[in-house]
């Protein structure tokens, strides 16, 4: 049986967002967006909707709760599946902060396929 992948993606600006569900839809992957921390938090209203099939790609500067945020209070409600941040602004702190949380990091601007590329190597890390 064949399991739909998921991707979840958490990203601000309207445009990357899109251009993001584009590449990800294209290639196959259901994606869910949202545009805010909080809009995510508030969809899952404290139930957990993680398991191998899903990938969370999550911008790291976001109005409200960061990204890094958004993580923390994801890991309180139960396991994460594999994570990857994105940002516009590559900074070793940043990139430190990814690696400390064992999530993928991603800057901006990336190709299509690098991202899915990325997207693959986490899922595959975590299938059983």
């Amino acid at each position: 049986m064949h399991v739909k992948r998921e991707v979840v993606l958490i990203e601000d600006d309207g445009g990357m967002r899109q251009a993001i569900e584009r590449i990800l839809k294209g290639a196959g992957y259901h994606v869910r967006s949202f545009a805010s921390a909080e809009a995510l938090l508030e969809s899952l209203a404290g139930s957990g909707l993680w398991d191998s099939s899903h990938c969370l790609v999550c911008d790291v500067r976001l109005p409200g709760a960061t990204g890094f945020e958004l993580h923390r209070r994801l890991v309180e409600q139960g396991p994460l599946p594999p994570c990857i941040f994105i940002t516009a602004y590559d900074d070793p702190a940043i990139r430190g902060q990814a690696e400390r949380t064992s999530s993928a990091y991603l800057p901006k601007p990336f190709e299509g396929r690098t991202l899915l590329a990325v997207i693959a190597r986490s899922l595959q890390a975590t299938s059983p």
